[in-house]
């Protein structure tokens, strides 16, 4: 399960209220084209897409074993936490309106903080296009859901994730035990990044 980040901030009960409004209301095409909240109609996809374990394998927090009902429950959940302003669950369509990945958002308005996961479909993987993805992700949950604080994992010998939130600007903060939702864990690479680092980055 998604944890805090290990720096702890404490929003004003102003702020917290701010970042669960923009959850809940949030635009969430001003991301890119063809990205749409995660809905019941989009479970078989989904079930398609995390089927193929070179797309769930470095993930921890996905729903297991990866069936329509693990995936029904999750999209419900997900919607549940979006109506409290605590997670996005997000499906990223291409040209044919096939889900070619999807991205979830996990968010702690009290702690202004915020966690990204994701994946893309097996066959997109490794066109150098997942950087320049992250990226824009990145800035949007700053400068649109309003957090002060990123912090992400990658699983231990999932390079190409690595290297990506490392150009990114995330700082190294040494590893976390990240727990599966079947309570097992996992040991993981920790980073963080605050706004104000991304904003000094991008000259924002």
């Amino acid at each position: 399960m998604s944890a805090p980040p290990k720096t702890v901030l404490h929003a004003s009960a102003s702020e917290a209220e701010a970042i669960r409004h923009a959850v809940r209301t949030v635009d969430v095409a001003t991301l890119g084209p063809g990205r749409e909240r995660a809905e019941l109609k989009h479970v078989p996809a989904l079930v398609a897409l995390l089927s193929d374990a070179r797309v769930s394998g470095p993930i921890y927090d996905l729903p297991r074993p990866i069936d329509e009902d693990s995936v029904t429950r999750w999209v419900v959940e997900n919607q549940a936490q979006a109506l409290a302003g605590e997670a996005l669950l997000l499906v990223s369509l291409d040209a044919d309106d096939a889900v070619a990945g999807y991205s979830r958002i996990t968010v702690w308005p009290e702690h202004s903080s915020a966690e990204l996961a994701g994946a893309v479909r097996a066959d997109l993987q490794g066109r150098g296009q997942g950087g320049v993805g992250m990226a824009h992700t990145f800035g949007w949950i700053f400068e649109t859901l309003g957090v002060r604080l990123m912090c992400l994992t990658a699983a231990l010998d999932n390079v190409r994730s690595q290297k990506g939130i490392d150009a990114a600007g995330f700082r190294r903060m040494g590893e976390r035990e990240a727990v599966r939702p079947d309570g097992t864990t996992r040991r993981s690479v920790y980073w963080e990044l605050t706004r104000d680092e991304w904003r000094q980055r991008h000259r924002l």
